[in-house]
């Protein structure tokens, strides 16, 4: 059996955005989860719009995606030479020859079919003359004028294309540079690409690309043409439906795994199974399983996918995407037992790592920034002798663990006839400058006894000036 050979061929015209991810998610797990190859090739002959920030955000969010790739990337814009030969080869065989009927002449040829009740079209005007190589000549292959294409799909089925709606297509403009089908056919010839999965808006091309693989005597690869993602309202996904480039993703606070999981529901299946790791995905992919109806974008589904994931990662696992969203906020934190630690106090409660990363900051202040209302409601005069007794409880504490400082609170609440929450929520303020905050226990584990009775001295402080 040959070796699986997938490939992805982005535009570097724009960013990576959600469709082209999935594509490019559908290939990478098909190869590996067949053990072949994955090859990145950069469509970019349209030199006016191509540009090299488009093609960094690109490589970039397949790097973030952890999509790597076993060829390539290849440039388009360097293989005209390839290009050159193969469109020699279709002439010299008689499956192209050369045009020069000007785009006028060609404009009244469709002009004078349309009128006819016909397909507007080219009239194969210059196919029997034999015509040199000129200076504004273009190249055009032969195209059947009877019977059918039939693209085999092993998503959608059998799609038929009747050969005489098909005109003579250009393959060569008068500037030497190539068409799009026939460089794409000549890049996956030569670099043996023998599975394309790509967009349902790409099968219009598919019946001209089979064309161009017949004519060069060449074995045709598996085609399969996913559906395209949706918006809620069922028009074509934009912005205004939550979906941004995949690098606005990973600002936001989303998990490469959980893009990952999403991107695949968008079209593929497993079952009634919603939450997949990478490595379960590349052990159950297939593409007998993919969708022939279209998907919709949901940012609540992946919300929820993403916090799954979150709780599911170590605090190690999540301390290094972590510390790209605290720099952002401006903490200068590290990939250490502290920022893991204070990561487990946080992912039970996070659904995106801007959002841990933002709870997380009062962890990493040396001067804490006090809410009003939460001082004017529980830092109170009465309450800053039930600090006092904490702080010199907790500085005393040889073994500085959970169970100790439950038993030491146990303490202060015989000795002062309070309740836990009568406690527990000034000295929450104390801690973090605000009400909300990780479990009370959790949070003075993860700050460190040192941080923790610091800070406890300093709202007492804060009391003391306020008389």
């Amino acid at each position: 059996m040959d070796t699986i050979i997938t490939r992805f061929p982005p535009s570097p015209t724009g960013y990576l955005h959600i469709g082209g991810a999935r594509t490019a998610l559908f290939n990478w797990l098909y190869a590996r989860k067949n053990k072949g190859k994955f090859v990145l090739r950069i469509e970019d002959t349209d030199a006016a719009r191509s540009t090299k920030e488009s093609l960094d955000a690109i490589l970039e969010s397949l790097e973030w995606l952890g999509m790597d790739w076993d060829d390539g990337p290849y440039f388009q814009a360097q293989r005209y030479s390839i290009y050159n030969e193969y469109i020699e080869k279709l002439v010299e065989s008689g499956h192209a020859y050369y045009c020069s009927c000007t785009q006028d002449e060609v404009n009244i040829m469709r002009k004078t079919a349309k009128a006819r009740g016909l397909k507007p079209m080219y009239n194969g005007n210059c196919r029997q003359k034999n015509l040199k190589k000129g200076e504004d000549t273009v190249v055009r292959i032969k195209t059947p004028d009877q019977g059918v294409t039939i693209v085999k799909d092993i998503v959608k089925g059998d799609t038929a294309f009747q050969n005489s709606e098909m005109d003579d297509f250009i393959i060569q403009r008068s500037d030497g540079s190539p068409m799009y089908n026939l460089a794409v056919v000549v890049d996956d010839l030569t670099m043996g690409i023998n599975t394309i999965i790509r967009g349902d808006d790409h099968l219009i091309n598919t019946p001209k690309q089979m064309l161009i693989y017949k004519a060069l005597g060449a074995r045709l690869p598996v085609f399969g043409h996913v559906p395209m993602v949706l918006g809620s309202d069922k028009s074509r996904l934009s912005k205004r439906h939550g979906a941004m480039s995949v690098g606005e993703y990973k600002k936001m606070g989303f998990l490469p795994d959980a893009m990952i999981n999403y991107l695949v529901r968008l079209g593929w299946s497993h079952g009634d199974q919603e939450f997949f790791e990478r490595d379960d995905l590349i052990e159950k992919f297939n593409l007998e399983h993919l969708g022939r109806s279209a998907s919709m974008f949901d940012t609540d589904k992946l919300l929820a996918l993403n916090s799954k994931h979150i709780q599911k990662k170590t605090p190690e696992e999540l301390a290094g995407p972590l510390l790209f969203h605290l720099h952002t906020l401006g903490i200068d934190a590290k990939n250490d037992g502290f920022t893991q630690g204070v990561i487990q106090t946080l992912q039970p409660r996070s659904k995106t790592l801007v959002e841990m990363a933002q709870a997380a900051v009062f962890y990493y202040q040396d001067n804490l920034k006090f809410d009003e209302k939460a001082v004017k409601k529980f830092l109170k005069k009465d309450i800053a002798a039930v600090l006092e007794k904490s702080a010199d409880y907790i500085e005393g504490l040889e073994k500085y663990t959970q169970e100790a400082l439950e038993t030491i609170f146990k303490k202060i609440m015989e000795e002062t006839n309070l309740k836990f929450g009568k406690i527990a929520q000034p000295l929450r303020v104390a801690i973090t400058g605000t009400t909300i905050s990780p479990g009370i226990f959790e949070m003075l584990i993860a700050l460190g006894k040192d941080k923790t009775v610091q800070r406890i001295k300093s709202a007492i402080q804060l009391i003391q000036n306020k008389e």
